[in-house]
């Protein structure tokens, strides 16, 4: 079993990953896993067994990368305002906006061991971003100028509660982008699409080495 502690937590990561640039934003350096490292032949019920949920902060995500990307491209979105990156996973979001400028990021995952992933990815780009683990969908969205949401439509009642939440936060006044690769539960009835891109990512994680990926915006 995994030491559960902090400490635990950020040993396994630093064990089971390694620091490299994700493909869409070289910019940045993340601890990520990939075929030479340890966490990456792990089956879903060795991770059961050593009492690890789904490592999603171990990969970069397509509708993540394309955020990310835009973010950096258009710094004048997030500087010098309060930011949240919903389901941030490696951060990739969150540091991006730091990046370009934010007065602030929360990043937000209900996943324990993000928290020590997001810190580690976060140091090693030198931003400092706040946390929460906390379910951000049983409350209205925290005040914040920009909601960020990369990748959070790969299922059905996910995608709904979360557009629900993302609306509110639009009708509150914030700016919402969503990053997404095509999901299958993504509804753009009533979005604007912001760029297109084609995101390198691995046959292990997509149906596709390269996915195309847009990034929306709520009008």
């Amino acid at each position: 079993m995994i030491d559960q502690t902090p400490e635990g937590r950020r040993a396994f990561i630093l064990e089971n990953t390694r620091l490299q640039p994700p493909p869409h934003a070289p910019e940045l350096v993340l601890h990520l896993a990939d075929e030479i490292t340890p966490i990456w032949k792990l089956t879903e019920e060795a991770l059961e067994e050593l009492g690890l949920p789904p490592p999603f902060w171990a990969f970069v995500w397509a509708g993540g990368q394309a955020l990310a990307r835009y973010v950096l491209d258009h710094p004048e979105i997030v500087a010098g305002k309060t930011v949240v990156d919903f389901a941030t996973g490696s951060g990739i979001v969150a540091i991006a906006a730091m990046q370009a400028g934010a007065a602030r990021v929360l990043a937000n995952d209900i996943d324990s061991f993000c928290q020590a992933a997001v810190a580690l990815n976060a140091r090693a780009n030198g931003v400092v971003l706040d946390f929460t683990d906390a379910n951000l969908l049983n409350a209205p969205p925290p005040a914040a100028d920009v909601l960020l949401a990369g990748d959070i439509c790969y299922e059905k009642p996910m995608a709904e509660a979360v557009m629900a939440w993302l609306r509110q936060g639009r009708a509150a006044g914030a700016t919402v982008l969503i990053g997404d690769p095509g999901r299958t539960y993504f509804r753009k009835d009533d979005l604007v699409k912001l760029a297109e891109y084609q995101v390198e990512t691995t046959r292990e994680l997509e149906d596709f080495a390269v996915k195309r990926t847009s990034v929306w915006t709520l009008p």
